[in-house]
């Protein structure tokens, strides 16, 4: 890890010591659905550094060890191997679901939809099932495909626009459905940001690394909200000792322009990339061909938010929770870049882990990055 965001990972953590026992008092024991990616992973580490006994779940192996972690490989889809790991050990304080499989990630959309919808309904039953008092879910920011002109509210009808998207709603509607027996907190984020995420980054990364020209559309005039991984931790902390069900927008404050994010991470970066502009009227269509040829990882979600604004209305969590978020965008993207080139060999040779901990497959916009 490089100097860059330690002092302000300690004032996160600060913040949640400070708050009365790290805000979780009566929680001992809880399971993490997606121990083992990127978030999930970071989740179960804070949760054990707290003393927690942590069960993590993922179909991915789990590299961590500790005396309080018990990591299984299990499919959320079959209740029959779920039903072990609530019959053993003891009952759960709170489940944090975070488990998801992501639309670039499988060919197999089938499977997507089982793990994201099946997947969460199973966990909600043996939650019901096993007296679980608390399931913290995260949703995400791919509940919409455009952009609203005006920061998206918890009101705000979701209107999905590619499979990822519509199974996170589905999900939401699975579990809202159980809250007559189950608190269940939602906590819809925009993109995940910490030193470690990878997946379709890396495409942007690998331009910076090199030093080729960054393409934005439109000028990159455009502000799309992240979230940094720790302030999220926060809020499912918070959001595990949440009296009721309920459920909240989270995001970064004062978030500056695409153009602006990607020059702050160039220069730090110190390479000799540039930004460039690609037209609106070519870029959009040109992905949404590619997409449709299987020669782009860019699905439906990314080509048109690329060019749109979107940010999260986050003043609900603010007010009920007392949350509130400690990094910009520019701090969270060049850590996570940082985080790459630092380790990019070890990155490139990992194998059997998340979509999120491993670099996404460029297809044609390699060559794209070859004229840059």
């Amino acid at each position: 890890m490089t100097t860059s965001g330690l002092t302000r990972d300690h004032v996160v953590r600060f913040l949640m010591k400070a708050d009365g026992q790290h805000g979780i008092q009566g929680i001992k024991k809880v399971l993490v659905t997606g121990g083992a990616g990127f978030f999930g992973g970071l989740l179960k580490r804070h949760c054990l550094d707290l003393g927690l006994e942590v069960v993590s779940l993922d179909l991915c192996e789990d590299e961590d060890h500790h005396p309080n972690l018990r990591s299984m490989r299990v499919d959320l889809v079959d209740p029959v191997a779920l039903e072990p790991v609530f019959q053993s050990g003891g009952s759960f304080d709170a489940i944090f679901h975070c488990a998801a499989i992501m639309a670039h990630a499988v060919q197999d959309k089938n499977a997507l939809w089982r793990c994201n919808v099946e997947g969460t309904r199973n966990i909600g039953l043996m939650a019901g099932k096993y007296d679980v008092p608390k399931i913290v879910f995260t949703s995400s920011n791919c509940l919409w495909g455009r952009g609203f002109g005006r920061p998206v509210t918890e009101e705000d009808e979701p209107a999905p626009i590619e499979i990822y998207g519509k199974s996170k709603v589905e999900g939401e509607k699975v579990l809202w459905e159980m809250r007559n027996g189950l608190d269940v907190v939602i906590l819809r984020c925009p993109t995940i940001m910490d030193a470690g995420r990878l997946g379709l980054l890396t495409i942007l990364f690998d331009f910076v690394r090199e030093g080729r020209k960054v393409w934005v559309v439109g000028g990159g005039k455009n502000v799309y909200q992240f979230i940094y991984a720790p302030d999220l931790i926060n809020a499912c902390l918070k959001a595990a000792k949440y009296d009721g069900s309920e459920i909240f927008n989270i995001g970064s404050d004062h978030v500056k322009s695409f153009r602006e994010v990607y020059e702050h991470v160039i220069r730090e970066a110190g390479t000799k990339a540039r930004i460039a502009n690609f037209p609106r009227f070519l870029a959009l269509p040109a992905m949404k061909l590619a997409y449709a040829l299987k020669l782009s990882p860019l699905g439906p979600y990314q080509y048109k938010m690329i060019a749109e604004d979107f940010l999260f209305d986050t003043s609900k969590i603010k007010e009920k929770l007392g949350w509130k978020p400690t990094a910009t965008n520019e701090e969270m993207l060049l850590k996570a870049y940082h985080y790459y080139a630092e380790n990019f060999d070890e990155i490139h040779a990992r194998k059997d882990v998340s979509s999120h901990r491993h670099p996404a497959k460029m297809g044609v916009i390699k060559l794209l990055k070859w004229i840059s």
